[in-house]
């Protein structure tokens, strides 16, 4: 198993935090989370992160396209039903065109899993570098590492 940077376990190193549902249809024959159901969860908490920091940004400039590029997710204890995972997000690199979200979720106050997310920024016109307005935001909620 790899080794991570030991803020990525620490939930106060995370600026955006949101609480997502488990479900009984999410469990394989063991009674665990499966993976598929894991990285839902943290699509789910991606996508609260980006409509409730970074979205306003898309409503400004209409024809910008934020697309997924690459997903990796690092599973490191099993989590069950019923209880709910704490998915906590920031942003990782910013590059010229692309950024990552780092996230991390949580259940019963431990770390289940750690995901981190190429996001690709396209306009209208096709691939674009980030703009330094759209910049600034992402810096905003860079993860505190």
């Amino acid at each position: 198993m790899p080794q991570f940077d030991p803020a990525r376990l620490d939930p106060a190193s995370y600026p955006y935090s949101t609480s997502v549902e488990t479900r009984f249809q999410d469990l394989d024959p063991l009674g665990h989370i499966n993976n598929v159901a894991m990285a839902a969860l943290f699509e789910n908490g991606r996508v609260r992160f980006n409509r409730d920091n970074l979205v306003e940004r898309q409503r400004r400039m209409p024809g910008d396209r934020w697309l997924i590029a690459r997903v990796e997710i690092n599973y490191l204890a099993e989590g069950h039903f019923p209880d709910p995972i704490e998915v906590a997000s920031g942003i990782g690199t910013i590059g010229n065109r692309s950024w990552t979200i780092l996230s991390a979720a949580w259940q019963s106050g431990r770390c289940v899993g750690l995901c981190d997310s190429t996001i690709v920024y396209q306009s209208k016109d096709g691939k674009q570098p980030i703009s330094d307005d759209f910049r600034a935001e992402l810096e905003r909620w860079k993860f505190g590492g």
